[in-house]
């Protein structure tokens, strides 16, 4: 035999209409849910385009409602960053997005972005996305800058940005640092130290070491926070400031690294001058990060709620979307104990 076998002719919402004996208009409108549209009609519409084995064009009928059914999220880098040296928190992050947007009918687009030569946003206006989530660092300032200067009708929400006028989630930092600030208290760590900055972008760390600050201040202790050096990696930033601790001769019996890199850099710095943790000194870091649970020791930390993360971001910019103002959020945290404390 010869030739190519024909395809079937494509089935279209106007066969259905015929086989229900309505118009086309109407069966878009039944097999949308349109409420106007009668209970037996619906039933017969929709049992028609069963025996016709019709599926509707999901990217047709977005479109005509003028949406994609597509979000868009964007990680911002440090300028130059491989990828591969992104916090691993922000991965975490990035998945349980996607996953939150999966769970709404909601495919993502995901772009990488460091620098002027890749900074992108127009998904909206392009009709790429109906709205952007926006992650990462606070650190590129020019990221945040060129996000903050989007076209005025943009859908987007952010977590890490610098600024409060943006919409934003977060994690509960304050009530975080306090609950890891009392966890060294009640196991009679009582000279803590804080590594961390109030000069960073990173408003998160303020955050951090204020809830810090307020627990020791509440047990009459004072606090003490150990800056790090800008410009570095964060588990450079926490080793350099736990070399600063030991070779200063000052006491100190734990340390609150307002960050989980700074802790697994101060923890191996401290093991590195043979200081024993968490016998002499306990060590706790904030963020969650996997590579916490398989440091030496075990690294104690905050970890926000990541599922609750990813979709307080979603819901935030769907209700944007949908014409909601919504609300800042924060995500709540929990206090994993490992082996950096007393037990």
């Amino acid at each position: 035999m010869t030739g190519t076998a024909k395809r079937p002719p494509r089935i279209t919402s106007f066969d259905v209409a015929e086989a229900a004996g309505v118009s086309q208009s109407t069966v878009s409108r039944a097999l949308a849910g349109d409420p106007s549209i009668s209970e037996p009609t619906r039933l017969r519409v929709a049992e028609a385009a069963r025996k016709l084995n019709y599926q509707v064009d999901e990217n047709a009928a977005r479109l005509r409602r003028g949406r994609t059914g597509t979000l868009a999220i964007v990680l911002i880098c440090r300028p130059g960053q491989d990828r591969k040296d992104i916090n691993p928190f922000y991965y975490s992050l990035l998945g349980s997005a996607c996953a939150a947007a999966s769970a709404r009918g909601y495919e993502v687009l995901v772009s990488f972005q460091d620098g002027p030569d890749n900074f992108w946003g127009h998904y909206q206006e392009r009709r790429k996305a109906d709205g952007l989530i926006v992650i990462g660092t606070t650190s590129n300032a020019a990221a945040w800058d060129y996000f903050g200067k989007l076209p005025e009708g943009t859908h987007w929400v952010c977590w890490g940005a610098p600024r409060d006028d943006f919409a934003w989630v977060r994690s509960d930092n304050h009530s975080g640092a306090t609950l890891a600030t009392r966890h060294m208290l009640v196991r009679d760590y009582t000279r803590i130290v804080c590594i961390g900055s109030l000069t960073s972008p990173q408003r998160q760390f303020i955050e951090r070491y204020e809830g810090y600050a307020e627990a020791m201040d509440n047990a009459g202790l004072e606090p003490r926070l150990e800056h790090i050096e800008s410009g570095l990696p964060r588990e450079e930033q926490g080793r350099r400031a736990a070399a600063r601790l030991v070779e200063s001769g000052g006491a100190f019996d734990g340390i609150f690294a307002v960050c989980d890199e700074m802790a697994l850099g101060a923890l191996k710095e401290l093991t590195a001058r043979g200081v024993r943790v968490p016998e002499d000194v306990g060590v706790v870091g904030f963020d969650g990060i996997r590579a916490g649970a398989w440091s030496s020791p075990p690294l104690t930390t905050i970890e926000p709620d990541f599922q609750t993360a990813g979709t307080l971001l979603v819901d935030r910019l769907l209700a944007m979307i949908n014409g909601e103002e919504g609300s800042a959020r924060r995500v709540p945290v929990r206090l994993v104990v490992r082996g950096s404390t007393r037990a």
